[in-house]
């Protein structure tokens, strides 16, 4: 009874399934065909870099409301003290 489960267990440990290479490796083969200079583009540099202009991108719109925003509340408090 021992030697049994020994001997699973054993067989356990050594079966070696890589199911996701089986699932996947179609998927991984990347794009077959030629689908443009923009995701040529990106695919050439790091994806890295992608992220980082994007998110510069963000931040730069972002900055670009808060001073047009505070422009505009500026005016109205001008007209505010005035009214007073």
């Amino acid at each position: 009874m021992i030697l049994n489960l020994l001997v699973t267990i054993m067989l356990l440990f050594n079966v070696q399934t890589d199911t996701l290479t089986q699932a996947y490796s179609d998927k991984w083969d990347g794009p077959t065909q030629d689908e443009g200079a923009f995701i040529d583009f990106m695919t050439s540099n790091d994806m890295i870099f992608v992220v980082l202009g994007v998110s510069l991108i963000i931040w730069f719109v972002l900055l670009f409301f808060i001073t047009r925003t505070e422009k505009k509340l500026a005016i109205i408090e001008a007209s505010l003290k005035n009214l007073k």
